[in-house]
């Protein structure tokens, strides 16, 4: 039986573990060291039983393995050595534990179902984890500011103690220029910490951006009425609430009780009277997240939904000018927008109430101060420098209470970016390191393939069988609805296959590397999409361009001396979706950018479905360049002309495969079905 590296180990890690947990379960998570990173408020539960068992061998692939639970009222805390934590954490998620936690000689990271805590193992958590050295520098930054606040109601409780009463203008000088001295010193630590927040910031975007994008990339893929914009914006709200007052309130936070402190050593009372208002402003705080949670959520999610809806109506815009639909849509879309101002307006109703006796409080929380401050010096308790700098003190005290209550709204939209930015990743993880495969040939073999559209339960093809050798040209044709698009979006590595394979040279093509494979594979749409840039660009696929390989996808799609009678030729840019382009113009421009290159495996899905007599001719001729080429076309087509130069015919009808071999053969296996005259006049036998 293998034994995992580090698990002889574990019993001779025991007493340690065990004084580590203990302490620890008895803490309160937002104090230990990695506080800094930690958004949420769980805490652990004391810890009522220990035990130490081993894992099922069947759970970890037959390794030994020892973990720790701690147990409270069937709540559970599994800790392991990290050498070990990676092989059953998974296997111990099968049983739903409560906690799933590791202990390193660095940090605690742990996962809840109710809190947001830092688990290296995910990829914006670990982004953050990098930088827990420049957290405890601003929180290092942060307590030298949160000292230096107190130098005003020094200054001010020197000035009237000492300077007014002595009259001594030297005093008052010195007292001064060593006050502006700190407080110039207050403003250099203030600009270095917002230039490590502004950079620290500026990192986390690079370490997370092309990962979240390609995850964003990832789901629009799978999933269609997917919204990558919100994903950008959820990273740049991220992003703010890292560079925003929400971290700063979130380090001086833990200020508050240093400065009830001072308080109470200023006098009991006022002590007290800080206590009383910190706490209702808290309670405030509270009953307005509590009071607004539901609407607000409700409104963020009707306004994703207004935004996807606003941005597929647009996208559509000519078929609703042409059509007159635009009252009704716009109707659809004035109804949903009732609906989000309706939410947002009982939510701000609300908070606007809560805003209103927050400020009652703090205004009227200044002038108690004052007055109590008066009352303790008429009773000879207090001097009046104290009690300036009592009133000095009570606001910066309650400014940490004050910033985080403003700034509760952004650390409520940070943590539901970061809940939907960590199930988007976890959803699409980063795509595994394959082995380099030499560059396919063009064979291609398709075994009992099962394929339908991303996340759904029923294929649309079933049990396709048929092999393509290097220069073949296969012509796929059947009636609408039979799975023809289908069978090229798998083709090409589009849609995952449900059941059975499609392979390039003997190998899935699951196996490549879609970026590694990409530059070997021609694919034109139905629906062709054009993306903002040159024609260069769109040809040579946003890649380096090579202008000799850009001219031959040119010539070879007929487009070529269309192009150049573009404004700027082949540098002309074009807009969005080829916008100006007619559609020929744009089957032309996309068959290019398909042939670009001259990749192994074409599949061109009605590559003739906008081109006039001229263009047809063009392609016809393209194919069979591609033919003598050694490259491999698959050509979905309706229309005859095109069958005269292909090698083998592929009959599909709703999702079966009803014919396949070459075009003679299955030309004449088709003259009898009514509606074939057209066909059989394309050609005779390969």
């Amino acid at each position: 039986m293998e034994t995992v590296p580090g698990a002889e180990t574990l019993e001779a890690r025991n007493r340690q573990l065990n004084r580590v947990f203990c302490s620890i379960a008895k803490t309160p998570l937002f104090e230990r060291r990695f506080c800094l990173c930690v958004m949420g408020n769980a805490t652990f539960p004391p810890v009522t039983h220990m035990e130490t068992q081993p894992v099922e061998p069947a759970l970890t692939r037959g390794c030994v393995v020892s973990y720790w639970r701690l147990m409270r009222r069937g709540s559970s805390l599994i800790a392991a050595h990290p050498a070990t934590f990676s092989v059953f954490s998974n296997a111990l998620g099968q049983q739903n534990p409560r906690w799933i936690a590791s202990w390193t000689d660095y940090f605690f990271c742990g996962r809840h179902s109710m809190g947001l805590l830092l688990d290296p193992r995910h990829d914006i958590d670990a982004a953050l984890l990098s930088y827990r050295r420049v957290f405890w520098s601003l929180a290092l930054f942060s307590g030298v500011i949160n000292l230096l606040v107190l130098v005003p109601s020094l200054y001010m409780m020197q000035v009237y103690d000492r300077v007014l009463t002595s009259r001594n203008e030297t005093t008052l000088f010195m007292l001064t220029l060593i006050a502006l001295g700190l407080f110039m010193f207050s403003a250099l630590i203030e600009w270095a910490r917002g230039e490590v927040m502004i950079r620290m910031s500026a990192g986390l975007d690079d370490a997370l951006g092309e990962r979240i994008f390609d995850a964003a990339f990832a789901r629009s893929l799978r999933e269609h009425n997917a919204n990558p914009a919100q994903v950008l914006t959820d990273l740049a709200t991220l992003r703010q609430l890292i560079t925003g007052q929400g971290l700063i309130a979130l380090l001086d936070a833990p200020w508050l009780p240093i400065f009830l402190l001072v308080a109470f050593i200023f006098h009991p009372w006022f002590g007290v009277l800080t206590l009383v208002l910190a706490l209702v402003l808290i309670s405030l705080a509270l009953w307005g997240e509590l009071a607004t949670r539901t609407r607000l959520g409700e409104a963020n999610r009707l306004g994703v939904q207004s935004s996807i809806y606003v941005n597929s109506t647009l996208h559509n815009a000519e078929v609703i000018q042409a059509l007159g639909m635009l009252g009704p849509l716009r109707q659809r879309w004035s109804l949903l927008q009732q609906r989000i101002i309706a939410a947002q307006a009982h939510a701000s109703d609300r908070g606007a109430r809560i805003t209103s006796m927050t400020r009652f409080v703090r205004i009227s929380g200044q002038s108690l101060a004052l007055g109590l401050g008066a009352l303790l010096v008429l009773e000879g308790q207090l001097s009046a420098g104290m009690m300036i700098a009592m009133s000095l003190l009570l606001g910066r005290a309650l400014a940490p209470v004050e910033i985080a209550i403003g700034s509760w709204k952004h650390f409520n939209s940070g943590r539901q970016s970061y809940q939907r930015l960590s199930q988007l990743l976890a959803q699409h993880p980063r795509e595994r390191l394959r082995m380099p495969l030499p560059p396919p040939t063009g064979a291609v073999r398709l075994e009992q393939l099962y394929v339908g559209p991303p996340g759904a339960s029923q294929p649309i093809l079933r049990g396709i069988n048929f092999s393509l050798a290097k220069g073949d040209v296969l012509a796929v044709v059947g009636p609408s609805a039979s799975g023809k698009s289908t069978l090229a979006r798998a083709m090409v590595g589009v849609w995952p296959a449900m059941g059975g394979s499609v392979r390039l040279d003997d190998a899935e093509i699951s196996q490549w590397s879609h970026d590694a494979l990409g530059p070997h594979l021609g694919y034109l749409p139905q629906d062709i999409e054009l993306f903002d840039g040159s024609v260069a660009d769109n040809i040579a696929r946003f890649g380096e361009q090579d202008a000799d390989k850009i001219i031959a996808a040119g010539r070879h799609a007929g487009i070529h001396e269309i192009i150049l009678r573009f404004p700027k030729g082949y540098d002309t840019p074009l807009g969005p979706g080829g916008l100006g382009l007619s559609g020929g113009q744009k089957q032309r421009l996309g068959l290019a950018r398909a042939l670009y290159g001259h990749p192994s495996l074409i599949v061109l899905d009605e590559p003739n479905s906008n081109l006039d007599e001229a263009g047809e001719l063009a392609l016809v001729q393209a194919i069979s360049a591609l033919k003598a080429a050694g490259s491999t076309v698959v050509l979905i087509t309706h229309r005859p002309n095109v069958l005269a130069v292909v090698d083998h015919i592929l009959v599909l009808k709703d999702g079966i495969q009803q014919a396949f071999g070459p075009r003679g053969r299955v030309l004449k296996a088709l003259m009898p079905v009514p509606g074939t005259a057209a066909v059989r006049g394309a050609g005779e036998d390969a």
